[in-house]
């Protein structure tokens, strides 16, 4: 007797499964956290994903991880353009102070990472790579602890600013280096010097006719929030796919296109929409999927070398914030908290470290390392130090307060 429509055993892999299986845990571990009384839901999180994923339990293998990653480049995409949109340049040209701290943080990060790794005989364009990557701050950590406290005020305004500048210069000081890399690794003179130009050309201009394109059909929609909801959402998706097709960015092309939308639009044809549930739902799974992918064997591989990196990286975006904060509106306290909130570093690190694995495979195994091993700790203490930063400059809203 055939019994064909049975389920065939062994069952391969089921994304959708997966997916499901990843949120439910990951909202479980979010909810311990939180219940502590001292850590963000983000921290559990990340801690259940560690977890789970091949440097402990190995519950989520590398070819599952692979498997969910269209969902987390979706879940990546919505928080970048989400951090673009944040970013007004009218707003930046009437306090040119966040401006100029966010490039003296920027360079004073980048020189003391770069002395710093050569001091521990790293290779200079090793170090060099890691410094322009170490620039860079985490907009989903920033964003999704914003949103879990419902914080506003100076400082969180600023952090928002300050972490769309940041990765605006990582992705610059990463494409300057880019010709570099391509001749150590004796490639055509095609290749080192149009590569590094395509790449970043095709991803401002594709972002530039997609923030046109949404402007028009957000004035044909209307004023209505379902609607351009389904818009954006739509439009982030096209992004993402467009970016692969072309072969650029899709992390660039996402945070020009949320810049781009922001001040493009000058009739205001576009809502504030908030992402609300829906967004929820994307970050639970990266930040899942972020703890699974920590490697803690390269942590204990460099050891000294990615602690360094922390230490030099947080020095240096400090030393900036306080250098300028006599010409700011914020206090040295308020500096001093809102340098805590450029600690996270995370999704666009990670990007870019895969980006240079994907052309030199080779070459980045021990940038890979260092900038993982720093992710593993800056994943660990960058929620619960922002989550402080924000409670003690007074930007919880009370009823969080109560509630955590």
């Amino acid at each position: 007797m055939e019994l064909n429509f049975l389920p065939q055993w062994p069952r391969t892999e089921n994304s959708f499964l997966l997916f499901g299986a990843i949120l439910l845990v990951g909202i479980v571990g979010g909810e311990l956290a939180q219940r502590t009384s001292f850590l963000p839901r983000i921290t559990g999180f990340v801690a259940t994903g560690l977890i789970l994923g091949p440097s402990m339990l190995g519950l989520l293998d590398a070819s599952m991880l692979t498997n969910v990653k269209p969902f987390t480049d979706i879940a990546l995409g919505l928080i970048l353009f989400q951090l673009g949109m944040q970013l007004d340049f009218k707003a930046l040209r009437s306090d040119k102070i966040i401006i100029f701290s966010a490039l003296v943080e920027a360079v004073l990060s980048f020189s003391l990472i770069f002395f710093v790794l050569s001091l521990f005989h790293v290779d200079y364009l090793h170090a060099a790579l890691a410094a322009a990557i170490g620039i860079s701050s985490s907009p989903a950590v920033v964003l999704l602890v914003i949103r879990e406290f419902k914080a506003d005020g100076p400082v969180t305004r600023r952090a928002l600013d300050h972490v769309a500048i940041n990765n605006v210069l990582a992705f610059f000081a990463y494409t300057i280096l880019l010709p570099f890399l391509h001749y150590k690794q004796q490639a055509d003179w095609t290749t080192i010097f149009l590569q590094p130009l395509y790449q970043a050309l095709t991803s401002l201009v594709l972002a530039w006719f997609l923030a046109h394109a949404c402007i028009r059909i957000a004035r044909l929609l209307g004023r209505n929030e379902n609607l351009q909801f389904a818009l954006l959402v739509g439009l982030i998706i096209s992004a993402i796919g467009l970016a692969k097709l072309f072969s650029c960015s899709n992390l660039l092309t996402l945070l020009a296109l949320g810049i781009m939308a922001r001040n493009l639009d000058i009739h205001n044809e576009l809502m504030d929409i908030e992402f609300g549930h829906g967004g929820e739902i994307f970050f639970v799974l990266l930040f899942v999927i972020a703890g699974a992918n920590l490697h803690l064997k390269e942590l204990a591989s460099v050891g000294w070398a990615a602690i360094a990196f922390v230490g030099i990286r947080f020095i240096g975006k400090t030393a900036g914030l306080l250098l300028l904060t006599p010409f700011s509106p914020l206090s040295i306290k308020q500096s001093s908290l809102l340098s805590l909130t450029l600690v996270p570093m995370a999704g666009l690190a990670i990007g870019l470290t895969e980006a240079t694995s994907q052309l030199y495979p080779e070459f980045s195994k021990e940038l890979s390392a260092i900038i993982l091993g720093s992710v593993a700790i800056l994943e660990t203490v960058g929620p619960i130090v922002t989550e402080f930063a924000l409670k003690r400059a007074g930007e919880v809203s009370l009823d969080q307060k109560l509630k955590h």
